[in-house]
């Protein structure tokens, strides 16, 4: 019951990615036989062999491109040239710059090497000079001048004890430079081309160049002169010279001497014997015809299939090949048997699909004729031959182990991998479109038909043969029925999972329902406002799904021929669409680079996935619904996994883990352990349960000494959090104080130095000042109030002493042992400077009259058993009259002190004046206040 629970995807994570890794220049190996070294824009790309995945990427700072690096003999050193005439020297096993220097040369370096000891780097520019630099000791030690244009081949000789450098450049010639005399010795001229490599044999005494002149010249060293001049047919890029111990008759090497192996134009490995000057062995050609002569004819296929490098790998011995189409091949020897192939470019892909077995291939349409199957595990990759155009799309049969392509060049193919060996081939054709075929289908249930769509407007269906596997041959596909479907391109065809309907999407807007059998119109599903990229049946429903240019998915019954939902979500044209989750799910791609999950249910986008730069074309599922992959225009190949339950699993151990801190932490608080409390506070990220916590602190006995303690016993990161969740305490009145005994120890046991050290420290006390300023002006205003408050109950007391003494002792409620202690009031001065306590000023005769006028007179005083009561509420020191008519003298209140921005505040007794009078029955009671 469990498996058949339908769980809902939320979330796609990347698994792996097959990038573009390289993209044309130079390519070495390291003497380990580990790692490939190869250019790729600004940086150096290191390939693992293994395992077919980049082990470290080498990028210049300064965003240039590189126009060469050299790699030393004993693999500790690499040292990279770029466009800003910089040579930079790496750690390249750790993946950091250990020097870097100007290169001397007026333009770009062209070409570097290292000799056989590792301590001398040559290398050539484009100014026609050549230097060499000591990596050792850092220095230029030589200056070679002379070559004419731009120096594309440096070589020392393969004996470090000569002393000697080989140089090629624009004038055909082989300069032999003496590295002791900085001289150049003697010009080797044999080739009318640029000459592309050189090869030695061990002792030194023998040397083999090539040339774009289709001839390979033999050197005797020693003398200096032509032994053997070999013509080899072709433009050849690369020269390897064949030990000559070991067995090498599978590839015609049957007597001895010097034998070597040419690397071209024609894209095949050739063996060469040099005695004689001819060629013992050529290496099959790949399966596949040649382009017809008036559709790009034979040559253009012969560029895409040209080598550009030939690498001996002797520890292994095996070869390493490198095409114009920036493919690495390492063949076997002496068998020439393809063992890898990595692809360093995709260029744009068009359509992928999951393949083989488990779907442990992937099967991917580039903006070339060629297809290519990569293994997930290894990532090497096995090219397909067949098509002479671009191929456009793709479709997988249910099994997994047949698949089926369409072209530019107006074909369909039947392609079968055999599940044990993982070869593909091709077992079936058909054509008969008149314009390119852009859409394909497989039948669903058995493979006995695939559909096409075409650029002629036309759906066509066609017949299987069956037994394709008996002979070598490829069958030919027949057509079963024709139809013009539209009146535009057929983007998309679609096969139902029952194998009687089919659907075609088309740049006329519209979406057409046909009869597997006959072709016969069912229905025309009309609303999409652009051309139909996408069109798919769910796999469950009877419902079918398009994708448009107009940047919408639409769901369509297929009873009725209504839209049942639409989805709008991506921001340009959607170009394919999947069911997933047993129909009740889609993803989609589009050309903004996105893919979107969503739920048909709620008609809700659940997740938007963001890994590619441009269009994403291709987008599949494979079998067990847990894996998707995306191909783009930005040559990257992205493999998803679901990780939903996963997800679920991390979120509902978290929540656990939650309750148990949260247990743990009331358990603490309970015992005390404050130090502990505090820590798992902050790491559980609670600013108010951490405030809790300081709270109980600081009520405790000897809060203070315990507050200060526990803080300075956190961790650096703890601190951080706390001074961040105090910035947020101090702007609210209650939690403020608690906030300000946390930054009181913190300033007092660390220097500012320290504090600007945490992170974001220098922002959160810049937003701790303005509120601490608030609340400082609060708590002067508050004890201001205060102090008026005490001195009314002080004053009251001292005036009802002389008649009620005893009960006054007994009214006194101020705690025992608390002295009265004296307050310090301001003094006013006045205007013409006098005191406030002394004449009276103008302010206060003003006041007077003020009184005077509404009839206020000492007589409103009346003494009730020696209480004092003010009509007025006022006291003041300006000698009001008393009952008797005496003058009593009191001291004034100081003025409040209040902020400009805080007026409104003030308290209501600090805007008047206090006016006390005592009365005449008690002349002798002085009051003395202390200043």
């Amino acid at each position: 019951m469990a498996n058949n629970t339908l769980q809902f995807k939320t979330n796609y994570a990347v698994s792996s990615k097959i990038e573009p890794f390289y993209k044309g220049g130079k390519v070495q190996i390291s003497k380990e036989e580990k790692y490939i070294f190869c250019t790729c824009d600004t940086r150096v790309n290191i390939l693992e062999i293994a395992t077919g995945r980049v082990f470290r990427s080498i990028e210049q700072d300064d965003q240039e491109d590189i126009t060469s690096f050299a790699l030393s003999p004993d693999d500790e050193v690499l040292v990279t040239a770029s466009r800003a005439l910089v040579l930079k020297q790496w750690d390249w096993k750790e993946g950091h710059c250990v020097r870097s220097w100007r290169a001397i040369h007026n333009t770009p370096v062209a070409s570097m090497t290292f000799d056989p000891s590792s301590t001398l780097l040559a290398t050539g520019g484009c100014d026609g000079t050549i230097k060499l630099w000591d990596v050792l000791k850092q220095y230029c030690t030589h200056n070679l001048k002379g070559s004419a244009g731009v120096v594309h081949l440096v070589q020392f000789h393969p004996d470090s004890s000569v002393l000697q450098l080989f140089s090629s450049s624009l004038d055909c010639g082989i300069r032999v430079w003496d590295l002791r005399s900085s001289t150049c010795v003697c010009v080797l001229e044999s080739h009318y081309s640029a000459v592309t490599s050189l090869a030695f044999t061990p002792d030194g005494s023998t040397m083999v160049s090539s040339g774009r002149d289709k001839i390979c010249t033999v050197w005797d060293l020693k003398s200096r002169k032509v032994v053997r001049t070999v013509p080899v047919y072709e433009a050849v890029e690369a020269v390897v010279l064949l030990p000559e111990s070991g067995d090498f008759s599978q590839i015609g090497v049957k007597a001895k001497g010097l034998h070597f192996i040419t690397a071209g134009s024609k894209g095949l490995l050739r063996a060469w014997e040099a005695s004689s000057a001819r060629c013992v062995f050529t290496q099959p050609l790949p399966v596949g015809p040649l382009p017809p002569d008036g559709e790009g004819g034979a040559e253009e296929e012969w560029d895409q299939r040209s080598l550009t490098h030939c690498l001996h790998l002797p520890g292994s011995g095996r070869l390493a090949t490198v095409t114009a189409e920036h493919n690495i091949l390492l063949y076997q020897l002496p068998s020439l048997a393809v063992q890898q192939q990595f692809v360093g470019y995709n260029d744009e892909i068009l359509d992928l699909k999951f393949l083989g077995k488990g779907d442990s291939h992937i099967v991917v349409a580039t903006n070339s004729p060629q297809l290519k199957v990569f293994e997930l595990s290894t990532s090497s990759c096995q090219i397909l031959y067949g098509h002479t155009d671009t191929v456009l799309a793709l479709d997988v049969f249910r099994k997994g182990s047949m698949f089926a392509s369409c072209a530019k060049d107006k074909t369909v193919r039947v392609w079968r991998m055999n599940t044990e060996s993982g070869e593909v081939r091709c077992v079936a054709q058909g054509s008969g479109h008149a314009n390119a075929v852009g859409s394909i289908s497989c039948s669903r249930l058995k493979e006995n038909f695939v559909v096409s769509g075409s650029q002629d407007c036309t759906v066509k269906v066609w017949d299987i043969p069956e037994h394709q596997e008996g002979t070598g041959d490829i069958e030919q596909l027949s057509v079963r029925v024709t139809e013009k479907g539209h009146d535009k391109d057929v983007n998309s065809v679609a096969v139902s999972p029952n194998d009687k309907l089919l659907a075609s999407g088309s740049q006329d807007r519209t979406v057409k329902l046909w009869s597997a059998a006959d072709l016969g119109l069912l229905g025309v599903f009309r609303g999409h406002r652009r051309g139909v990229w996408c069109v798919q049946f769910s796999p469950m429903d009877q419902v079918l799904a398009s994708a448009s240019a107009d940047g919408s998915i639409k769901l369509w019954g297929l009873q009725d021929f209504s839209c049942l939902k639409t989805f709008e979500g991506h921001d340009a044209s959607v170009l394919k669409v999947i069911f997933v989750s047993r129909g009740c799910q889609l993803v989609t791609s589009g050309s903004d680079g996105l893919v979107k999950l969503w739920n048909i249910k709620t008609n809700e986008c659940v997740k938007t996935l963001d890994a590619h730069q441009d269009k994403v074309w291709g987008l599949h599922a494979n079998r067990r619904d847990d894996q998707v992959a995306t191909g783009s225009a930005d040559s990257t190949i992205v493999l998803w996994t679901d990780v939903t339950e996963a997800e679920l699993a991390e979120e509902q151990a978290k929540q656990e883990d939650q309750i148990l801190k949260q247990q743990e932490l009331s358990n603490l608080l309970h015992e005390k352990k404050y130090l502990k409390a505090l820590g798992l506070a902050i790491s559980l990220d609670q600013p108010q349960t951490v405030l809790r916590v300081i709270k109980e602190i600081r009520q405790g006995k000897d809060g203070v000494q315990q507050l200060e303690g526990t803080l300075l016993r956190l961790r650096r990161d703890q601190k951080e959090s706390l001074l961040r969740y105090c910035s947020m305490w101090n702007t609210n009145a209650r939690s403020c104080l608690d906030a300000q005994a946390v930054i009181g120890v913190l300033l007092t046991h660390h220097t500012p130095e320290e504090l600007l050290q945490y992170q974001g420290a220098r922002g959160l006390l810049e937003a701790l000042i303005p509120y601490t300023e608030r609340h400082m002006q609060r708590i002067g205003r508050l004890l201001q109030a205060s102090m008026f408050l005490d001195y009314m109950w002080q004053k009251m007391r001292v005036t009802g002493q002389s008649s009620r003494d005893a009960q006054d002792e007994e009214m006194d409620t101020s705690p025992l042992g608390t002295p009265h202690l004296p307050f310090i009031l301001d003094k006013q001065p006045s205007r013409d400077g006098r005191d406030s306590c002394g004449e009276e000023n103008e302010e206060e005769k003003e006041e007077e009259e003020e009184e005077e006028a509404h009839g206020v007179d000492g007589e409103g005083l009346q003494e009730d058993d020696g209480d004092v009561s003010a009509a007025d509420g006022k006291a003041s020191c300006n000698g009001r009259r008393g009952v008797g008519g005496k003058e009593n003298v009191a001291p004034s209140l100081p003025a409040e002190e209040s902020s400009d921005d805080d007026d409104q505040g003030k308290s209501e007794h600090g805007n008047k004046k206090a006016k006390i009078s005592q009365p005449a029955a008690d002349p002798c009671i002085e009051l003395t206040l202390t200043r």
